[in-house]
Parts: structure tokens; sequence; C-alpha cells
């Protein structure tokens, strides 16, 4: 190797970059479609005729949870599928561990009692109150910006 031939170790491996895969993009959509079906399912299982108590309890926390956690995936799954290869911004990854830390929020706020941390701290278990509930959608509100954040913009 002589000293005008680049440094072929020093470039940047372009191989994979290739355009968004429409199926990568579309498994994703169909990821969080899923979630978001499992997601409601556990927020309100009655419009399903599925509802058997009039609290809301452990087993409908955790299927609501899990839910959003799949929504969660799915949806950075579509859009890393976005960035066609190229190289993330430091937006795009505070965006993915904003989505990741709002995800940990809505889940400790949920299982808050489970945790003893919530209000009904005990063998009587889990009772989902007004604050876990305003939990769950202060870590929604964590998710939804670090998904705008991950969104790759064009530059100028």
């Amino acid at each position: 190797m002589t000293s005008s031939e680049p440094n072929r170790s020093a470039l940047p491996d372009v191989s994979s970059q290739d355009p968004p895969s429409r199926t990568r993009v579309r498994f994703g959509l169909i990821i969080i479609l899923l979630g978001f079906f499992i997601l409601i399912v556990g927020a309100k299982p009655a419009w399903f005729g599925w509802d058997n108590s009039p609290t809301v309890g452990f087993v409908q926390v955790s299927v609501l949870l899990v839910g959003l956690g799949i929504v969660c995936l799915g949806g950075y799954m579509g859009v890393l599928a976005l960035w066609k290869g190229r190289e993330r911004t430091i937006a795009a990854d505070i965006g993915m561990r904003l989505v990741a830390t709002g995800y940990v929020v809505s889940v400790f706020a949920g299982m808050a009692d489970l945790f003893g941390m919530g209000t009904q701290v005990g063998p009587d278990g889990a009772f989902f109150g007004p604050l876990q509930s305003r939990g769950i959608i202060v870590g929604q509100v964590i998710i939804a910006i670090g998904f705008l954040l991950l969104i790759p913009f064009r530059e100028r």
C-alpha cells in the first residue's frame, strides 16, 4: 500500500446502505398494529366482551404494558428502516433512548403496587388508580417524543 492510496479500513462500510426495505417497513407496521390491538385489549377488554371484573387488575395492566412494548418495538423497527443504512444522528440516538426510557416509566407506573411504591402495597395486589394512569400517559408522551427524534429528516 502506497502513501497516496486510501486506507481501506478507515472507509465506512457502504455495502449495507441500500434503499429502505419496504418489507421491513411493512413488518414494523404489522408489529405496531398487533401491539396496538393487544394494548387496546388490555385497556378496554369490555369492547371485545372480555371484561370479567369491574376493576383493573394485574393481568389487565400486564396485557396493556406488553402491548405498549410491542408497539415500541414495531415502531423502532419501522423507523430504523427509514434511515436507509445511513449513520444515525445524535438526536436519533437520544430518541432511541427516550423510547426505551418512556417504556420503563410506563412499566414502573403501571406496576407500582407490585413494586411496593403504589397506593395498595401489600398482599391485596394491584390497584390501578389515577396516579398510575397518569404515569403511563407520561411514559407514552416520552415515547412519542423519542419517536419524533428518530424520524430521519432530510439535510439541506
